[in-house]
């Protein structure tokens, strides 16, 4: 058996392929780009845009192949409404259709595909299971739900695809959307909340995310949805208050009303100066907190990092950075 990574240079793949490796297994990274590191010295790399059928085909899949889908465009950099559509879908949902189509000619039969909690929408139902309702707000979400009905489909013709639902991925080398607020912490302006911030905000550990698929394997690749988030998220208040503290700022939190907020933001969206996405911060004072305790009792994976902690360790390491000082994770992709 190999293991196929497809997007394995990402945050998540740079972790679950050295895991791999350790257990013995033999690995192939095929992704876009290469960056440094030091793992691909145990595995083979092939150069693969998923995008593209014929560069999919070419990565030459085996029937006995582990394939794992954990390529994708993420919500940053923030795009404009009207290329939105455009920017996610060619990835999010065409490359999983040529991954998939790939395998099948192959005879490949076992998948892991990553989705997201943003096909849910807004939160309609605590606790939050894999059976909640699915309502995307916007391009990425819809583009990783429709990647779950091609899921479906294929199931039903025999492939074994196991589907994740992360919360925001967080740990050492990832930015994105913290980049902004670490920026504020840094300069000691005030942080605003999207309202008052007594509402728990759920990450999952990169380490726990890498962890869920590696699971997902030894358990034979179940046909089945998980949820993957932290265990006990903290209040937003809480969570970045530790972070200033730690960051020895002079921040301090500014609560807002989240429903002026959100129209403002949405007006910006209108008029082409978005500064966040809609998926991001017509949730952001909701209660969004999945439940995670399927994935234990089916793979037998429970969450091992707290929130608190990893968003603390994405800021060292961002100093750390700014500062020129080397970092074990440096090139990561600021997804």
């Amino acid at each position: 058996m190999r293991h196929v990574i497809f997007g394995g240079d990402g945050f998540v793949g740079r972790h679950l392929a050295p895991k791999l490796v350790a257990d013995g297994e033999a690995v192939v990274v095929a992704d876009i780009v290469k960056s440094d590191l030091p793992h691909y010295r145990s595995m083979r790399f092939i150069t693969c845009d998923v995008t593209d059928p014929a560069s999919v085909a070419a990565v030459g899949l085996r029937a006995d192949d582990m394939v794992y889908n954990l390529s994708a465009k993420m919500l940053s950099p923030i795009q404009v409404r009207a290329k939105r559509h455009d920017f996610f879908f060619p990835v999010n949902f065409h490359g999983t259709e040529n991954i998939i189509q790939a395998m099948d000619k192959a005879g490949a039969s076992k998948l892991v595909h990553y989705t997201t909690d943003m096909i849910y929408g807004h939160t309609v139902v605590l606790p939050m299971t894999e059976d909640h309702p699915v309502a995307p707000l916007g391009e990425y979400g819809l583009s990783k739900l429709k990647t779950e009905e091609l899921a479906a489909e294929w199931r039903k013709r025999g492939m074994s695809i196991s589907l994740f639902r992360p919360r925001l991925i967080i740990g050492p080398g990832r930015l994105g959307i913290l980049e902004k607020l670490f920026k504020l912490i840094d300069w000691n302006l005030p942080v605003p909340m999207i309202g008052s911030g007594r509402n728990p905000y759920q990450f999952i550990s990169v380490f726990d995310c890498a962890e869920a698929a590696r699971a997902a394997w030894k358990a034979g690749v179940p046909n089945e949805a998980y949820n993957l988030g932290s265990l006990n998220p903290p209040p937003v208040k809480k969570l970045l208050g530790d972070l200033i503290r730690h960051a020895g700022s002079k921040s301090i939190l500014l609560p807002t009303p989240g429903w002026a907020v959100k129209r403002t933001l949405d007006l910006l969206d209108l008029l082409n100066m978005p500064i966040m996405d809609p998926e991001q911060y017509l949730i952001a004072d909701e209660e969004c907190v999945l439940d995670v305790s399927k994935a234990e009792r089916q793979l037998g994976w429970v969450p091992q990092y707290r929130d608190e902690d990893m968003l603390i360790a994405a800021y060292s390491e961002y100093r750390a950075k700014k500062d020129g000082h080397a970092v074990a994770t440096r090139h990561v992709p600021a997804e």
